[in-house]
């Protein structure tokens, strides 16, 4: 097998990362479930737990963005975004999501910007237990301007990112 192959073999997709998220939230499977419509199972199993936890292991980080990168819905994307941006921080999912776009495949260049849009969610005390008692939260979670600038800056030329 030549090495491009190789990669592709092992390069992450939206079931492979869909499943991270359901193996770390101890979910089933979905064996039995068919396989062209299992990646979007396990998401909906998914995405009840993911908004009712005040907080998540570093684990989780990696593969909900992976997820939301990989899912080719950008309707549904924002089931692993939203609750990555409350637990871990609009700012830590923004530059996650700048690295996609700025070293990633063409193909994690477009999940990124699907993600980008979902990741400017609205922030809402009474949607998620990662706020502290009161609707408290460290604003730096959230500071997130330079990464806009740079974003922006680089979206901007045309040669590096197609429209």
């Amino acid at each position: 097998m030549a090495d491009g192959e190789h990669k592709e073999a092992e390069a992450p997709t939206f079931l492979s990362s869909a499943a991270e998220v359901a193996r770390l939230l101890d979910l089933d499977t979905a064996a039995s479930v068919p396989e062209d419509r299992r990646a979007r199972h396990l998401a909906h199993a998914a995405r009840k737990q993911l908004l009712e936890r005040a907080s998540l292991p570093e684990e989780f980080f990696a593969p909900l963005i992976a997820a939301a990168v990989y899912d080719p819905d950008p309707s549904f994307c924002r089931w692993f975004v939203e609750p990555a941006v409350y637990i871990f921080g609009r700012r830590r999912v923004l530059a996650t999501l700048l690295s996609y776009l700025l070293t990633g495949t063409d193909a994690e260049q477009a999940g990124a910007k699907r993600a980008w849009y979902c990741a400017h969610v609205p922030l809402h005390a009474d949607r998620s237990p990662a706020y502290a008692p009161g609707g408290r939260r460290d604003p730096a979670l959230n500071e997130a301007r330079d990464l806009v600038d740079r974003w922006r800056e680089y979206a901007a030329v045309p040669d590096r990112i197609e429209a």
